[in-house]
């Protein structure tokens, strides 16, 4: 069974930082193309961030290229995503997604596997 589980998120000022973390248990991270999606208040869950894991490549959404930094901890099945420069709009819930398919990693309907979310609160 997979099981994703955030971690990180809270409230912070603008222009703050904060680093999530998505435990992975029943898949491994080095084998697994995972993403970061967001979900702000009363709109739709978007694309963030992905790994993949072969080759290991990076994708960021233009809203969030220059600031956030995703990343993969192999040893601890735990893949990060760095957020820096912190700005209200960035206010969301944060979810981590496990065994993307390849060419629909941006997408929601790409991903096999979900964690619970983790709130992000970006205050000006």
């Amino acid at each position: 069974q997979v099981q994703l589980v955030e971690s990180g998120g809270g409230l912070v000022q603008a222009g703050g930082s904060l680093r999530l973390s998505c435990a992975v248990s029943g898949r491994s991270v080095s084998r697994s193309n995972m993403g970061w999606f967001r979900q702000p208040p009363g709109k739709e869950r978007e694309f963030v961030a992905a790994i993949t894991w072969s080759p290991v490549s990076t994708f960021y959404a233009d809203y969030v290229k220059g600031r956030f930094t995703i990343s993969r901890e192999i040893a601890k099945d735990t893949v990060y995503l760095q957020m820096n420069s912190l700005k209200p709009e960035d206010t969301a819930v944060y979810y981590c997604a496990a065994d993307g398919r390849f060419g629909w990693i941006k997408t929601t309907t790409g991903y096999d596997y979900w964690g619970q979310g983790t709130q992000v609160t970006v205050s000006s």
